[in-house]
């Protein structure tokens, strides 16, 4: 499956963003859908996972309550809507698919999309 995440960019500490991925080239809806993010140096870090229907949804803890993933099955996309960012929030954050458990490896990748949260 290939995904392409679009949507980054500035914003200022409080504000907004919505992240979109579309993915291509497989059935979407037969897989669970996350979105992981990577600070400069430091890990890639998991951030939200919605399952292939879109029935449940995961969080960690740093984003829960200011974070929302959602996904369209028609459309073939998943959404990640960012509301109160903070600066540590900046990263580059990535679009991923498993098939299977939530855990574990996620097998294909986004290009990821820069988040830049000002003070």
């Amino acid at each position: 499956v290939q995904l392409v995440e679009s949507g980054g960019g500035l914003v200022q500490a409080g504000g907004s963003l919505r992240l979109s991925c579309a993915a291509s080239g497989r059935t979407f809806s037969d897989y669970n859908m996350a979105w992981f993010r990577q600070a400069p140096g430091k890990e890639r870090e998991f951030a939200a996972a919605i399952t292939e229907t879109g029935g449940s949804t995961y969080y960690t803890d740093s984003v829960k309550g200011r974070f929302t993933i959602s996904r369209d099955n028609a459309k073939n996309t998943v959404d990640l809507q960012m509301n109160n960012l903070k600066p540590e929030d900046t990263a580059v954050y990535y679009c991923a698919a498993k098939r299977g458990s939530l855990l574990g490896f996620y097998n294909y990748w986004g290009q990821g999309t820069q988040v830049t949260v000002s003070s």
